[in-house]
């Protein structure tokens, strides 16, 4: 299959709330792509235009650990976009396969995805769908974030069934304000992050409920089980500040570059340091 005169479809790489992703070759400058294809038949003149800024937004972008956006358009019916290839699995993969990761790797990819956020959000731009199935690896082990800007756009384009499908495949990483109804801002993908990064420790992500609604009311109201209580080898400085960016009100959350940073180094692996105690004032003579 052709797309726009230009992109041979060959293997289906991923189906999910979103469209589909193919591997394809690019006939005008001979290189391997992926295209996305998204969901819907909605692509009239005013839904057009608004992808395309999305798209433009996530195009603008230009970091070693963000997918690069090559092109896009609109084909028979439906947006496609078309993206660096990644020849790695995805961290939802990465779970599938192993469960758990051990805290190093889970350090690295840390300050590789916060790197990749703090990059957007300097540029303006919230990702608002930080996910294990949006955070791949590279061949060489090169972590690197796709679908920026894309999922604000397909909740505001498709299909209610797609929109209650968005609700459900996102609301287990949502932050508390989102939950409330509140703009997703740079603090919400740190939360998004936090819950990601939890999962890969742990095995499972910090709140979970057989419904999205009851969920939400977790995001909101309950404490986070600390990491340690399932699996003793997190380091005590990595579980505090793991839990730091799942705090409950955005401000009191690090920003992704101080993730990265802190990641970077070896901070995590240390034992966090204690509060600092106010000396008594001494007593009057």
């Amino acid at each position: 299959m052709l797309v726009a005169d230009r992109y041979l479809l060959g293997e289906l790489l991923g189906r999910g709330g979103m469209g589909e992703v193919w591997q394809a070759q690019d006939q005008v400058l001979g290189r391997q792509v992926a295209v996305k294809l998204l969901l819907g038949d909605d692509a009239d003149e005013s839904a057009a235009s608004r992808f395309r800024l999305e798209a433009q937004t996530a195009a603008r972008l230009n970091h070693p650990q963000v997918v690069a956006v090559y092109d896009f358009g609109a084909w028979e019916g439906r947006f496609y976009l078309v993206m660096e290839l990644v020849r790695g699995p995805s961290l939802a993969q990465e779970l599938t396969t192993y469960g758990t990761l051990a805290p190093d790797r889970v350090a690295g990819m840390a300050a590789q995805a916060a790197a990749g956020l703090a990059a957007a959000h300097r540029q303006g731009v919230v990702h608002r769908d930080v996910k294990p199935g949006n955070l791949m690896l590279d061949a060489d082990g090169t972590l690197k974030i796709g679908d920026f800007g894309i999922a604000r756009f397909v909740d505001e384009t498709s299909t209610a069934l797609t929109r209650v499908g968005q609700i459900v495949g996102t609301s287990t990483y949502l932050a508390p304000e989102r939950a409330l109804g509140r703009m997703a801002g740079p603090a919400s993908d740190v939360y998004a992050l936090g819950c990601v990064l939890y999962q890969l420790l742990a095995g499972q992500p910090p709140f979970w409920a057989d419904s999205p609604t009851a969920l939400l009311y977790l995001h909101v109201d309950a404490a986070p089980v600390p990491p340690r209580q399932h699996r003793a080898d997190v380091p005590p400085a990595f579980e505090a500040y793991l839990l730091r960016m799942l705090a409950k009100q955005p401000e009191e959350r690090p920003s992704a570059q101080e993730v990265a940073d802190w990641f970077a180094g070896t901070s995590w692996r240390e034992a966090p340091r204690p509060a600092a105690v106010p000396m008594p004032a001494p007593a009057a003579q």
